[in-house]
């Protein structure tokens, strides 16, 4: 009888949503790697997607107050393989980011991000106040300041950004004062710019062609610069599967991953990026929903947090390829090519199903 209750109770709606999601995306890998090197990365998502789906359901059928209950193993488990990953890590691209299991290229940074959403949960959920002291303040900022430092280490700064909004967003529902906000604010306005020494000189380009792409229209502004012409060029109705210029000429760089939604843009149109952006829209509210019935503020905090790093995710994508953000690696997710990504959103997702299939329990 659980177990019908639990298939029956299973969150429809959200996985039929991630899964169209997830089909434009293999559809747009397609088109826009199907006479390239990379012409068999669509049929890889495919089987990526297969294995994320599995994952999504073991996550699902485990309580997830057990997995609360393991957050030290899995919090120490995570900084430790991130500690690994800097030691014997692939390098690509620069930067070492991913470690070699079974064949398979996993970046480990991804997995933090339903780690840290259950360790914040869990924190969180433990509070006796009605408010964040200072001291929960710190103690916050020290868990999720640990994996932020290692991934900037590899040096991975978007991954490393995207732990940040988990932990924000918690300490607002949670209850933050305002004396509390107004010396972080000066606090971000005394380290943001002396942040500007610590990042690497790619880094620093980046930051500098966002504020004007024309000053290097070859060299760090060219994948903006293509972005945008790629995304005006789509027009109302697009240009069509495999036949948009700038895509299939190889003028928009990597468009099956980071750029993924500049190739959408231009051969889907207008319409397309809006009936996409609708799909996403009703997931983070579909998730939203199932925050609203948790079955206590643990569950609360898990929607919540994934709910708010797909959202990040989502704006700093889109804002990347219309030369509204600066370019920082931050796939758009279910539709970047790429398995850690798709594995670690699946996860996330198993683990808002999980707090809807419980959501009965006393």
């Amino acid at each position: 009888m659980a177990h019908y209750r639990s298939i029956r109770d299973f969150d429809w709606p959200m996985l039929v949503i991630t899964l169209s999601i997830c089909a434009l995306g293999v559809l747009q890998i397609f088109s826009a790697t199907h006479d390239t090197k990379w012409h068999n990365a669509w049929w890889k998502q495919l089987l990526w997607l297969a294995l994320a789906i599995g994952l999504m359901w073991v996550i699902t059928s485990i309580d997830y107050h057990t997995l609360l209950g393991q957050v030290p193993i899995l919090y120490s488990g995570g900084v430790i393989m991130l500690l690994v990953t800097v030691v014997i890590g692939a390098t690509v691209f620069g930067g070492k980011r991913w470690i070699p299991i079974f064949g398979f290229k996993l970046q480990i940074s991804e997995f933090l991000k339903p780690i840290l959403v259950l360790v914040i949960a869990r924190f969180l959920a433990e509070l006796k106040g009605e408010a964040l002291e200072g001291r929960d303040l710190l103690k916050l900022g020290g868990l999720v300041g640990l994996p932020v430092l290692l991934v900037m280490f590899q040096p991975d700064l978007g991954t490393a950004l995207t732990y940040i909004p988990i932990a924000i967003s918690g300490a607002v529902i949670a209850g933050i004062r305002w004396r509390h906000l107004l010396v972080m604010g000066l606090l971000a306005a005394l380290v943001i710019p002396a942040g500007w020494y610590v990042l690497k000189d790619y880094q620093r380009a980046r930051l500098v062609t966002f504020l004007d792409p024309g000053r290097d229209p070859k060299g760090q502004g060219y994948q903006v610069i293509q972005s945008k012409i790629a995304v005006g060029s789509g027009g109302m109705w697009g240009r069509g599967v495999t036949h948009g210029t700038q895509t299939q000429l190889q003028f928009l760089p990597v468009p099956h991953t980071d750029f993924i939604v500049s190739a959408f843009a231009e051969e889907h149109g207008f319409v397309g990026v809006v009936v996409m952006l609708g799909l996403f829209f009703l997931l983070l509210m579909q998730i939203v929903q199932n925050a609203q019935t948790a079955p206590d503020r643990a569950g609360m905090y898990i929607c919540m947090g994934v709910a708010t790093l797909l959202l990040f995710h989502l704006l700093v994508n889109v804002g990347m390829a219309v030369g509204r953000m600066p370019v920082t690696g931050i796939p758009l997710p279910l539709m970047s090519s790429g398995g850690s990504n798709l594995l670690s959103v699946f996860l996330m997702l198993g683990l808002v199903n999980n707090v809807r299939l419980r959501r009965f329990v006393n």
